[in-house]
């Protein structure tokens, strides 16, 4: 099975993969990474308001999840990192979105700059996503990518306000 093979929707009946793929957002036939990435929007919202204590520490737990969800759902296609798992996008997205204002400027700007660094996968992220196998490598590129969102959205915040 290819990465861009269709992933059957029946998949989402098992809680792992209905995870791991996004709440099904990764069955989107075009830009999955994407629609996953919107899907973490309503998480994040759900989260936003906590202190930062347990925003972190539920990250931190979702992204050790993701490891476990996206070997698993990995596995079951065959296929290394399958464009439809995207579970790596909505806990990127959370890292993003550490300890910023909640706010749609902010969620906005979080989404593209995120989208932004995780398409394009400037070094280390095309290393870690060519070398680091697994439930790791899925999620490993997308947290660096989200690092670099993040560095990128403090840097822009002062501009904005």
């Amino acid at each position: 099975m290819s990465s861009k093979t269709i992933i059957p929707a029946k998949m989402l009946l098992n809680p792992i993969h209905f995870l791991s793929l996004g709440f099904g957002s990764g069955l989107v036939k075009v830009a999955p990474g994407t629609f996953g990435t919107l899907a973490a929007i309503p998480v994040y919202l759900l989260l936003a308001n906590l202190d930062a204590e347990f925003y972190i520490g539920i990250t931190i737990v979702l992204f050790i999840l993701g490891i476990i969800f996206c070997s698993y759902t990995s596995k079951a296609l065959g296929v290394h990192d399958h464009s439809g798992i995207v579970w790596d996008e909505i806990v990127g997205y959370l890292i993003t979105m550490t300890l910023l204002p909640v706010n749609w400027v902010t969620i906005c700007l979080g989404f593209v700059l995120f989208r932004i660094f995780d398409i394009w996968k400037p070094w280390p992220i095309c290393v870690l996503d060519s070398s680091v196998h697994g439930g790791l490598g899925i999620m490993l590129d997308d947290v660096v990518a989200a690092i670099y969102a993040a560095m990128a959205i403090q840097l822009l915040l002062p501009v904005i306000y």
